[in-house]
């Protein structure tokens, strides 16, 4: 693999989340969110560690010559080290930021040090009240283990230093999930005054601690982060549920990949706590700040004026929904395509919950990967199977980070009556598929949809994804098949409309690709418009290079990691490339050939990684409709516009922000959809 024109997927993925890091130091975002985009850079970059960096540890450990995607594995980890610090140090600087523009808005985040006597007073009734219950502290003993601390979970590692008669102790303290981070103080001048769960505990360390004689008493926030891996073997006389309860036992004993502590912990107690949980020097251990888990500031509270929060946009009625219609007769007269989050999720829960109850309804089939915490469409499911329907659900227990909770959802299906497919062999099931069957004129008909994204309320309200409600015989019956093949993966159907990988995917989109180059060299008007979150198969790459220097215009909207370079060539053969962070986290996966004037328009749940195309049942749908398919092309051509909110893709990756030329006004892509949308369905 020649790789001079490749970059690491890791280290275009750090540049991904320096890009959300970027919104959060952008005046132009109001306050709060700006808070947010830190919480969501924080729990990024957890993932990050958990998984990728997880990867990297183990084929070092177990070839230190193996080359890996993008160069040596241990030249990747070292690299990762540097950018990592580097943020680390951005990330300190716009935190202080923020928190001077939040006392100029009059909402002070104070410590346990700024308490007047009143708050004092308020901290420890809370504390007594709400808190100590769920403290139970941890002893540090040099000769004893320590128990397996948790990486979602932050400590507080404690302090004690002993008087002339008495040792220093250690201890931790597990910072309690279940409560509510930040603490809302009393306040006799007007102002708001924030305080953070860790403060309220230190605040009261010598309540807690009251039995012990010390001089002094401190704690120090740290994390670890442990390899995310499940390690599933092949001992096929376990259930499937079992193996993935047994691996997720085991990731809370998984190798550690990165420990971060306040700087300011004595030396003492952070080398006794690297020995006790086995971190070695080629660790990543990061000193940072008194805080950590950032990732909580996603729900940090949303007071103070209103320019602080993004104002609300209402989903929009879709134009071709009507109220107290059968959504089976408007599919019928014409294909509905949901963009969320501009429209509701909860038009595609009306059509579920219609489906349980409509007695001409037979079977209802459906994929899931991830789902809401509540989800109603997990409810709509049982509820169909407690009306009679033939109810089939294909669960995937490897979704990372939601396996536990699709073992719960997995057994309430299960005892409501659904019938459940626990996926493929070797194959991860990530497309998003529902099929309904239903009874008309004495015949079965397929209705299906086919998404980009989740069937999940809570993300489709930030989530930016689509979803495609058909009756198209093609289109339904091959949703079908691929329904079938879960049942039966010895039978690998033909497929004419969907591309479904590992099988036809990759060829078809190669054959597209090589098609715009066959046109562009006849003279013919040739094009490529690819939107994904992830371009890093190095494959596509390579052909992506060849149809750019055959004169194909390609055009590139990548959100997330991106391998490609995209000067790889002189200047004229440059690819334009450019991602869009915003509001909304752009997730939809589109393709579009330009196919000699008769476009072929894709919505996908694949992105370009080597996992989407050859190791997972992933699907991409055509759009047929003309107008539908003009809709696609619209979103694209403003995102194409934007100049608010787009990054150029360049060969540095420094998230160069689109702005405004000489004369021209600001142009922000999702909001301008958003009134694209609004002002058809008035028009109707």
């Amino acid at each position: 693999m020649d790789l001079e024109n490749f970059r690491s997927k890791e280290i275009s993925w750090l540049s991904f989340n320096d890009r959300v890091l970027q919104e959060a130091s952008r005046e132009c975002v109001p306050l709060v969110e700006r808070i947010k985009f830190l919480g969501i850079y924080s729990n990024n970059m957890d993932e990050f560690f958990r998984v990728r960096v997880a990867v990297l540890k183990r084929i070092v450990q177990l070839d230190k010559s193996t080359v890996f995607e993008g160069g040596a594995p241990k030249d990747i980890l070292k690299e990762i080290h540097n950018e990592v610090i580097r943020q680390s140090i951005k990330f300190a600087r716009i935190y202080d930021d923020i928190i001077v523009q939040l006392e100029k808005e009059g909402i002070h985040l104070i410590n346990e040090k700024a308490l007047t006597e009143e708050q004092g007073k308020f901290v420890k009734r809370y504390f007594q009240k709400k808190v100590r219950g769920f403290l139970m502290p941890i002893i540090i003993s040099k000769k004893r283990e320590l128990p397996d601390l948790s990486d979602d979970s932050i400590y507080l590692g404690v302090y004690l230093q002993g008087n002339d008669r008495d040792r220093d102790n250690y201890a931790l303290i597990e910072i309690p999930s279940v409560l509510d981070r930040f603490v809302l103080l009393p306040s006799n001048d007007g102002k708001k005054y924030v305080m953070l769960l860790d403060d309220v505990i230190r605040y009261e360390l010598k309540d807690i601690f009251y039995m012990f004689k010390f001089d002094h008493i401190e704690a120090h926030t740290f994390k670890l982060t442990r390899d995310a891996e499940l390690d599933i073997n092949d001992d096929i006389s376990e259930s499937y549920v079992k193996k993935i309860s047994k691996g997720l036992q085991r990731r809370k004993e998984a190798s550690p990949v990165r420990f971060v502590h306040d700087k300011k912990m004595p030396e003492e107690l952070l080398s006794l706590l690297l020995r006790k949980l086995k971190y070695t020097k080629e660790d990543a251990v990061i000193r940072g700040g008194r805080y950590h888990n950032f990732k909580d500031f996603i729900g940090f509270p949303k007071f103070g004026a209103k320019n602080m929060t993004y104002s609300s946009l209402a989903p929009i009625p879709h134009k071709d929904i009507i109220p107290n219609t059968s959504y089976f007769q408007l599919i019928t007269n014409k294909d509905i395509l949901l963009h969320y989050p501009y429209h509701s999720f909860f038009n595609f829960v009306d059509y579920l919950r219609e489906a349980s109850i409509d007695p001409t309804v037979k079977e209802i089939k459906i994929t899931i990967y991830r789902v809401a915490r509540n989800s109603a469409v997990m409810k709509a499911l049982r509820n169909a199977a407690r009306n009679g329907k033939n109810v089939t659900a294909v669960m995937e227990l490897q979704a990372r980070f939601d396996e536990k909770a699709n073992i719960v959802h997995t057994q309430k299906l299960k005892n409501a009556g659904v019938k459940i497919i626990f996926g493929v062999p070797g194959l991860k099931v990530h497309s998003k598929l529902c099929l309904v069957v239903r009874k008309e004129k004495s015949k079965l008909v397929n209705y299906a949809c086919v998404g980009t994204g989740n069937f999940n309320e809570d993300s489709a309200n930030v989530f930016a994804d689509h979803l495609l409600m058909t009756k198209h015989e093609g289109i339904a019956n091959e949703v079908s098949s691929v329904f079938d093949f879960f049942k039966r993966n010895y039978n690998i159907p033909v497929f004419n409309h969907l591309l479904v990988s590992p099988f036809y995917m990759r060829n078809t989109i190669e054959y597209y690709i090589e098609r715009e180059m066959v046109n562009a060299r006849h003279g013919e008007k040739s094009y490529i418009y690819i939107k994904i979150n992830n371009l890093v198969d190095y494959d596509l790459i390579q052909l992506l290079y060849k149809a750019k220097k055959a004169g194909v215009e390609v055009i590139l909207n990548v959100r997330g990691m991106f391998s490609l370079l995209s000067e790889f060539d002189t200047p004229e053969n440059a690819i334009e490339s450019f991602g869009l962070i915003d509001r909304f986290l752009e997730h939809s996966r589109v393709f579009v050939f330009c196919n000699g004037g008769d476009e072929k328009v894709y919505i996908s749940s694949a992105d370009f990684m080597t996992r989407n195309l050859d190791r997972r049942i992933e699907v991409a749908c055509p759009i047929y409709d003309k107008e539908l398919k003009g809709e696609i092309l619209k979103q694209l051509e403003m995102q194409r516009k934007d100049n608010c909110s787009a990054r150029y893709l360049n060969n540095d990756l420094d998230n160069t922000i689109k702005t405004p030329k000489d004369g021209e006004p600001e142009y922000r892509a999702q909001i301008e959809f958003y009134k694209w949308l609004r002002d058809r369905k008035k028009a109707k």
